[in-house]
C-alpha cells in the first residue's frame, strides 16, 4: 500500500470503478463480454502499477449492502452462479489495494476519495471500469472539476453498448481534456513521465 506521506510516483493513482460487480442487473448479459475484456486489460495496468508503485484504488458499489466490508462485496460477486465472476477472478483487490465503497454514480460523491487522493499526494487519475457512460464518466466530471488530470485508457471502460462507450469517451475528451489513448498505445511508464 502507497505510503500517504509519500507522494504517489507521477501523482497519479489507478481507479478501478465497479469492477467488483455481479453484473445481476438488466443489460448485465450484454456488459459481461465487453467487461471482461475490459478487465484483462485493466489487470496489465494494475500490475504495472504494482511494480512502479503507483496506488490501486477499487471505487465501487455496495449493493445495498451498507453494512458490508470488501471481502462480503467481493464474496457476494464471485458466488459460482454469478455472472461477475469472471471479473473477480482477474481483478480480486489484493491486501495492499484501496477500496472505496460508494452510494451513487461518482466515486467522489459521499465517499472518502476526495480526502484520501491529497493524502496520497495524487493530482493525476488513470479512470478504468464500467459503465464508461455512467459511473466512469460521473467520476471523471467530478474528478475534471476539482482539476484533476485524466487518462481514461479507452481499452479499460465498457458499456452496455458500443456507441454509449465511444459517445462517453468523446465526451471525457473534448470536455474533460481526458486522455483517452488505449493501455497499448500509451505506457503507464509514459503517463507517468508526462507529471
Amino acid at each position: 500500500m502507497a505510503d500517504a506521506k509519500t507522494p504517489s510516483p507521477g501523482a497519479s493513482a489507478l481507479l478501478i470503478i465497479d469492477m467488483i460487480n455481479d453484473l445481476a442487473f438488466d443489460g448485465g448479459e450484454d456488459l459481461a463480454p465487453a467487461a471482461i475484456a475490459a478487465a484483462e486489460r485493466i489487470r496489465g495496468l494494475r500490475d504495472a502499477a504494482e511494480v512502479a508503485g503507483v496506488p490501486v484504488i477499487y471505487v465501487n458499489d455496495n449493493f445495498g449492502h451498507w453494512l458490508s466490508d470488501r471481502n462480503a462485496i467481493v464474496d457476494h460477486c464471485r458466488a459460482a452462479a454469478c455472472r461477475g465472476k469472471p471479473l473477480i477472478d482477474l481483478l480480486r483487490p489484493r491486501d495492499d489495494d484501496y477500496f472505496v465503497v460508494k452510494p451513487q454514480f461518482s466515486g467522489f460523491y459521499a465517499t472518502n476519495l476526495p480526502v484520501l487522493l491529497p493524502q496520497l499526494g495524487v493530482s493525476r487519475l488513470i479512470l478504468t471500469g464500467i459503465a464508461a457512460d455512467i459511473c466512469v464518466l460521473f467520476t471523471a466530471a467530478d474528478a475534471h472539476m476539482r482539476d484533476y488530470d485524466l487518462w481514461v485508457p479507452e481499452d479499460t471502460v465498457a458499456s452496455e453498448q458500443c456507441a454509449h462507450q465511444q459517445w462517453a469517451l468523446e465526451l471525457m475528451r473534448h470536455s474533460m481534456c481526458a486522455e483517452t489513448a488505449a493501455s497499448d498505445a500509451l505506457s503507464l511508464a509514459a503517463w507517468l513521465d508526462r507529471a
